[in-house]
């Protein structure tokens, strides 16, 4: 009888199908260009997330190779604020909204647009 261990998860970010579809699409006539995720300090608990579009990554960025045509360059100032955290791409209605499933997060607003770290 074998006994499983358990590991954690050293990943810096993973996406879920629905949001590697969406931003293949989305960047489908830019080739080269990445996904940008980095924080700021905003909001009612303490940092938000910012997700851009971007020719390249910064020098300084960790880059997550998600497929062959997806990469998401991860701000060297972030990572620790999201490290093993999944993004996800949700369609409600007519609106497409990405949500972020951080499990470093202790704290968020009401709103969901920051949150903090512990």
């Amino acid at each position: 009888m074998s006994v499983e261990t358990f590991v954690p998860s050293t990943q810096l970010v993973s996406l879920t199908e629905p949001a590697v579809r969406h931003f293949e699409k989305k960047l489908k006539d830019r080739p080269g260009a990445v996904i940008r995720l980095s924080t700021k300090v905003s909001g009612c608990t303490g940092y938000a997330y910012v997700l851009d579009f971007a020719d390249a990554p910064h020098d300084d960025d960790e880059v997550v190779e998600v497929s062959p045509q997806l990469k998401v360059a991860v701000a060297a100032n972030a990572c620790d604020l999201i490290r093993n955290t999944e993004i996800d791409f949700v369609q409600e209605g007519v609106n497409g909204i990405i949500k972020y499933n951080n499990p470093n997060v202790v704290d968020e607003c009401g709103c969901g647009e920051s949150f903090n770290i512990g």
